[in-house]
């Protein structure tokens, strides 16, 4: 995958992403504040910020944010949601090059976005801003594979209909690559339960949000929409259906490079 591709990838799901991706569980950032020490007023870098869903996070509890975004569409959707907010700056720039000035934050935040990187080159950049005794927070919500006729049904979606989905997901990255990009093993994972409740029209915005379904004029655009159709008139209950989410954090400081 080129980087031209990753970061233009949601160019032309930025509605979707921003009214159907869900938002992230509050206890996750109650025990990054808890387990780092920081202060919920410090400086963050949210890289990767996409439409803004963690930085608003972020700045709800006090942290003065810089969010580096690399695509010009995810990024305005971020700036009118936030524009004129205190202590929100957005950012043109990428995990690789963030353009802000070295040892600048006290905590990097990358919420869905970290499978999108370059490793080896964000974790020198991220060194670089960080502030001494400063921490990194890889973040995902990841959708429930099993446990429910639903969460199997669009599991089974995903996989037969993505154009590329099994080679993008996050769940392929072994422990060994985050100990590596830390540079030490003491590196902790926490799961924190995460849900949405849809109607068919945000089921069907949720799934299209993503950068693996297939557009109109696919072959399996229709397909899928007709398979996505018949799941959520089998599984809805009151014209609604569950989406559940394991919240997954990865939290560390940086060691010496590998």
């Amino acid at each position: 995958m080129s980087d031209i591709d990753s970061r233009q990838r949601f160019s032309d799901r930025v509605e979707d992403y921003v009214r159907y991706r869900p938002s992230y569980p509050p206890g996750l950032l109650a025990f990054v504040w808890q387990r780092t020490g920081l202060e919920p007023s410090s400086r963050v870098a949210d890289i990767g910020s996409g439409t803004g869903i963690f930085s608003g996070l972020l700045l709800e509890a006090g942290a003065t944010v810089f969010a580096v975004e690399p695509n010009a569409a995810m990024r305005a959707a971020a700036e009118a949601s936030f524009q004129g907010r205190p202590g929100f700056t957005s950012l043109e720039g990428t995990a690789e090059a963030t353009g802000l000035p070295e040892g600048s934050v006290s905590l990097i935040t990358c919420a869905q976005a970290f499978h999108w990187f370059d490793p080896a080159a964000a974790r020198r950049e991220f060194v670089r801003i960080l502030s001494p005794g400063g921490w990194c927070a890889l973040i995902w919500n990841t959708p429930v594979r099993d446990g429910s006729p639903f969460a199997l049904g669009y599991e089974k979606i995903k996989t037969e209909f993505g154009t590329d989905f099994e080679r993008i997901r996050h769940e392929s990255i072994p422990p060994e690559r985050f100990t590596a990009f830390f540079g030490r093993p003491d590196w902790e994972k926490r799961r924190f339960a995460n849900s949405q409740t849809l109607d068919y029209s945000g089921l069907k915005g949720r799934l299209l949000s993503s950068s693996y379904a297939p557009k109109p004029g696919h072959p399996r655009h229709l397909p899928m929409l007709a398979a996505l159709e018949e799941l959520y008139t089998r599984c809805q209950k009151g014209s609604l259906v569950r989406m559940d989410y394991e919240t997954e954090l990865f939290l560390g400081q940086f060691g010496l490079a590998p």
